[in-house]
């Protein structure tokens, strides 16, 4: 990208006030793409990450009032980047919330709630990017995923179901509209300690009469940060937040047929390359079967960059 905004490429960002939205916002503002920052309350409760993001953008970063549960709100935000700059080339779909505990002791209620939030609020988004998309015939959607999608882990059960619905539906849609000329693109971070909101603000289950029987479990919860800072240690890598980021950018910088689909960046080094891999194959061969197998020209799953 260059730094002549006629030039340049829209982007628009969800849930980029703090955390990996942030992260990601910063990236390819630096890469020299205008960015528009979609978040709540940019002149309320978010006040002062949008005045530090537009102070440090350089006329490259706009916060923008997106709400990525009102389908309105998603709209209009998209009207709004069409409007400013006449096209719209990378959609960021990040915004999300985090629960953990014992699966039992969230409410039907709740796991609704997360669900809207981390699957549901996706299709809200695409459905708003995707007629400007197909319009232009090209574009790229990303998706900020989760390991734990590919290697389920106790305590977040909820996340993990809400995540992993996301992605199913992201992955059946990534094939429906790349006849368009519109590329997905899958981040699947690992777990980051710091850096982001997601622990602090982590909701917990409404049913506390649950938990008790699960006492002996729950009373290790606390140590799970700890443990997960150890394996970073140990696995050496050195990812942060921030690296999120600059991998997207990195892998906006290929071409399609030149980048895998997913990226990892894993700090703690699960192994869901390996569950990729072996899902993106029996998954072309079935597709292929039923007669779509043209729909993945240009896709190269399950491998790390």
């Amino acid at each position: 990208m260059t730094a002549d905004t006629d030039e340049s490429q829209v982007a628009l960002v969800t849930g980029a006030a703090s955390g990996i939205g942030r992260s990601i916002a910063e990236a390819l503002r630096d890469a020299g793409y205008i960015v528009f920052a979609g978040m709540r309350g940019v002149v309320g409760r978010n006040a002062e990450a949008a005045g530090s993001l537009r102070a440090g953008g350089e006329d490259r970063v706009y916060p923008i009032e997106m709400d990525v549960l009102s389908e309105d709100s998603c709209v209009a935000a998209v009207e709004a980047v069409v409007a400013e700059y006449g096209r719209l080339d990378v959609v960021v779909n990040n915004a999300g919330m985090l629960m953990n505990g014992t699966a039992e002791s969230f409410t039907p209620n709740q796991f609704l709630k997360i669900l809207d939030t981390n699957a549901v609020s996706w299709l809200r988004v695409n459905r708003a990017a995707l007629p400007v998309l197909r319009a232009q015939g090209k574009g790229t959607i990303v998706y900020v995923g989760s390991t734990t999608t590919y290697i389920p882990e106790p305590f977040i059960g909820v996340y993990e179901a809400s995540k992993a619905a996301g992605d199913a539906l992201a992955q059946a849609m990534a094939l429906e509209i790349r006849p368009f000329g519109i590329d997905s693109l899958f981040l699947v971070p690992g777990a980051f300690p710091f850096g982001t909101d997601h622990f602090a603000d982590a909701k917990t289950g409404d049913d506390k009469t649950r938990n008790r029987a699960y006492s002996a479990l729950t009373e290790r919860l606390p140590a799970l940060t700890q443990r997960i800072e150890a394996i970073d240690g140990e696995v050496g890598l050195g990812y942060t937040v921030a690296s999120v980021g600059e991998q997207l950018v990195q892998a906006l910088g290929r071409s399609s047929g030149e980048r895998s689909d997913h990226i990892l960046i894993d700090g703690q080094d699960k192994g869901a390359e390996v569950i990729l891999h072996a899902m993106s194959e029996a998954q072309k061969k079935f597709v292929s079967r039923l007669g779509f197998g043209d729909l993945y020209l240009h896709r190269n799953d399950g491998k790390k960059m």
